[in-house]
C-alpha cells in the first residue's frame, strides 16, 4: 500500500474507533467499506482484531452497567453464527467479499431506518447473537442485529453490553477465521501499525460522548455508513469490464 492508503485507513479507523466506543457499534460499518476500496484482502481480521482491542477499553471503562444474562445469550447465538462466517470468508472471492460488505451494511441501515424494534427476549437474542457471528466473521460487520435487539439501552448501558459482546464474539470469530486459514501475516501487520489510530479514537470518544446525544451518534453512524458503502459500489461497478 501507499502511504496515502495508510493515511487514509488510520483516518478512518480513528474515526470508527471513536464511533464504537461512543455508542458501542459501527466501527466495521464505517471502517470495512473504505478499506474493501484500498484493498479487500485486508478484511475480516485486521478489522475484527482493532475492534476487540476498543471494546475491551470500552468494557473496562463500562463495566458497572453491562447487562451479563443479555450478553450471555446473544453469544449462545454468535459460537455456530462464528463458523459459519468463516467458512464465507474462505469461499468467497476478494469482490465477492466487498459485495457481502456492501449488503450487510446497507441492510443494516434499512433496518435502522425503518425503526424496528425486536424486543431483547431470549429467543431474539440468540438470533442476533447468531447473524452477528456470521455477520462479523465474514465482513467485520456484526453491529447491526445487536443494535437492534438492545436499542432500548442507553449511554453506558448500551456502550457496555455491546462491547462485552463484540469483545468476547470477536474472540471467537478470529479463532475461527485462524482456523479457516484467513489470517494473513499483512492482516496482522495493518492491524499492529492502525493501533495508535484505534486508541486515538477510544481517546476521543470521551469527549464526544459529553456533547453527542443519542440521536445524533445514530445519525452520524448512519450517515458515514451510507456515504462509505456508495463509495465502494461506486468502485465495484467501476472495475467491471
Amino acid at each position: 500500500m501507499t502511504g496515502a492508503e495508510y493515511a487514509v485507513i488510520a483516518g478512518v479507523i480513528f474515526l470508527a474507533a471513536c464511533l464504537q466506543a461512543s455508542s458501542g457499534f459501527g466501527m466495521g460499518m464505517l471502517a470495512a467499506p473504505v478499506i474493501a476500496m484500498v484493498d479487500p484482502a485486508l478484511l475480516p481480521a485486521t478489522l475484527i482484531l482493532l475492534a476487540f482491542l476498543v471494546t475491551v477499553m470500552v468494557t473496562v471503562r463500562e463495566r458497572q452497567s453491562l447487562d451479563l444474562r443479555g450478553t450471555g445469550w446473544a453469544l449462545v447465538g454468535r459460537i455456530p453464527g462464528s463458523f459459519l462466517g468463516a467458512w464465507l470468508v474462505t469461499a468467497l472471492s476478494r469482490e465477492g467479499l466487498a459485495w457481502v460488505v456492501v449488503a450487510v451494511v446497507l441492510t443494516g441501515l434499512v433496518l435502522a431506518g425503518r425503526g424496528w424494534a425486536p424486543r431483547p427476549v431470549r429467543a431474539n437474542l440468540i438470533a442476533a447473537g447468531a447473524a452477528s457471528g456470521i455477520m462479523g466473521t465474514a465482513t467485520s460487520i456484526g453491529g447491526p442485529p445487536m443494535a437492534l435487539v438492545w436499542q432500548g439501552h442507553h449511554g453506558p448501558k448500551l456502550r457496555g453490553t455491546m462491547s462485552a459482546f463484540f469483545m468476547v464474539g470477536s474472540s471467537i470469530s478470529m479463532v475461527m477465521l485462524w482456523m479457516t486459514g484467513a489470517v494473513t501475516l499483512e492482516m496482522l501487520s495493518l492491524a499492529l501499525w492502525m493501533v495508535p489510530a484505534a486508541v486515538g479514537g477510544y481517546a476521543a470518544s470521551r469527549l464526544v460522548n459529553r456533547f453527542l446525544n443519542a440521536a445524533r451518534l445514530k445519525a452520524l453512524a448512519l450517515g458515514a455508513s451510507a456515504l462509505g458503502s456508495a463509495m465502494l459500489i461506486v468502485q465495484l461497478v467501476l472495475a467491471v469490464p
